[in-house]
């Protein structure tokens, strides 16, 4: 239901943007963006290379921006101001999904303790789904780049996300206690040494902020590839149904995500 009542408000958001600013004469254009997610959560060790690159998902979303730089209600260029040739508003709405699971020395093979048999047993899901806008800045001009000027430009970007996220949490440990075996809620089939409440799959919803840098690369009049990566802070650290407040986690769910898009410019 939360998800649904995001889209809604997103789709609210979009349409309140391209009335108010159509007003104004800015343009617009749409796009889709898709590409690998690696997910920086709780599972296994922060840092570690395995975990970074064995805990990668997919994201999938559709962005819309208001082009300063031209009007559509003239088929001209705006007033030439340097935020309007060096700025553009970007709204998305997006969602990413990462399988997760614990890596490293601690579920080793050879390890057949306990303890490592119930952190290769718990596995996770992270779902998220993001709503919100972003500020790009291009140091090169807008207009040239429209006009050909030249075929690449560069661009950052920062911004604030409403994230819905919905995790998943699973685990194979078979407990002794047969009362307990895979029941999520019952401590004692996680990892002995977290804290009793770890583990929680329970949804909810945050905020994130969102910095990128990327490019994009004129392919025609109207259309642009776009190479983006995004580095993306949750405000919240049960994004992924984990939280055991061990010693070194000390910061909450984050991450990379790689992405590739094709923009059209709809006026």
């Amino acid at each position: 239901m939360l998800n649904f009542k995001c889209l809604a408000f997103f789709l609210c958001l979009v349409a309140f943007h391209q009335t108010a600013f159509s007003q104004l004469g800015f343009s617009h254009e749409i796009g889709i963006i898709a590409g690998p997610v690696e997910f920086r959560s709780d599972f296994g060790k922060r840092g570690n290379t395995e975990t970074n690159f064995g805990n990668m998902g997919i994201g999938i979303g559709v962005v819309h921006y208001i082009n300063f730089s031209y009007r559509a209600d003239c088929n001209c260029y705006s007033t030439d101001t340097y935020f309007n040739d060096h700025f553009k508003l970007r709204n998305e709405i997006s969602w990413n999904k990462t399988n997760l699971e614990h890596f490293g020395k601690w579920v080793d093979p050879k390890k057949n303790t306990v303890e490592a048999n119930q952190l290769r047993g718990h596995k996770g899901v992270a779902k998220n789904l993001d709503i919100g806008t972003q500020l790009e800045y291009f140091p090169f001009s807008i207009r040239s780049f429209q006009s050909f000027g030249y075929r690449i430009a560069p661009f950052v970007s920062l911004g604030v996300h409403y994230t819905s996220f919905n995790p998943e949490v699973s685990t194979t440990y078979a407990n002794p206690d047969p009362t307990a075996f895979g029941d999520v809620t019952d401590p004692s089939n996680f990892y002995s040494l977290w804290a009793p409440g770890s583990v929680d799959a329970s949804g909810g919803g945050t905020w994130s902020v969102v910095s990128s840098v990327g490019v994009r690369y004129k392919v025609s009049k109207l259309a642009d590839l776009m190479l983006d990566v995004r580095w993306q802070y949750y405000f919240n650290d049960w994004v992924d149904g984990l939280n055991h407040q061990l010693d070194y986690n000390k910061h909450n769910d984050w991450l990379v995500w790689v992405n590739i898009g094709y923009i059209y410019y709809l006026d």
